[in-house]
């Protein structure tokens, strides 16, 4: 998994107003969670953009007032209008503790049923995994080389090394719609026989 480099200063008070403040200051309060102790600090609003708009998960090495703590990204808050970030809270990982987090899915290969007309439909953007720190995935592939038109992937159809997906077996991820042009050719074709 991808690593992002944050860094941050401790909080000095805490609550509305200096959380306030230090938004003003295009600065987000964060807090880190998880480990022994409990982290109050700020980080630059920039600093976020890696990790935030991207379309795979990355794993954060924090460096808060000099000490280096490795954690992902656990909960983010936006401001309802502006869609300014308002917190962040991250969870402090451990290599022999498990994690639960959300991945996103991401096709590959071309479809035996795309190249006959059909579509592509993503079902399920995101799955949620278990997994020790060491095999988190950015992302899960789906290999849809051999969907023709009308079948599907799910859950259990994916296989990954050290990690147990959460999701319900039988949940379909990804699936091979028929579309317009693809009933044109099978009527074509019925008509050539």
């Amino acid at each position: 998994m991808k690593t992002v480099s944050i860094s941050g200063s401790l909080r000095e008070n805490v609550g509305k107003k200096d959380a306030k403040k230090q938004r003003s200051n295009e600065l987000v309060p964060c807090a880190l969670y998880g480990g022994k102790e409990q982290y109050l600090f700020t980080a630059h609003v920039d600093s976020f953009k890696e990790l935030i708009y991207s379309p795979v998960v990355y794993t954060v090495k924090l460096d808060i007032a000099g000490k280096e703590i490795n954690a992902i990204l656990q909960d983010i808050q936006y401001h309802p209008v502006t869609d300014d970030i308002l917190h962040v809270d991250f969870l402090e990982l451990f290599p022999d503790k498990y994690v639960t987090i959300s991945v996103p899915v991401k096709t590959v290969g071309t479809s035996i049923g795309v190249l006959n007309g059909g579509k592509v439909q993503l079902k399920v953007r995101k799955l949620k995994i278990k997994s020790l720190p060491a095999h988190l995935p950015d992302r899960i592939e789906v290999d849809i080389t051999k969907l023709e038109i009308g079948q599907s992937s799910k859950v259990v159809d994916i296989k990954l090394e050290g990690v147990q997906i959460l999701n319900a077996p039988n949940s379909v991820v990804v699936t091979i719609n028929s579309t317009r042009a693809a009933v044109i050719d099978a009527n074509a074709a019925e008509a050539a026989k």
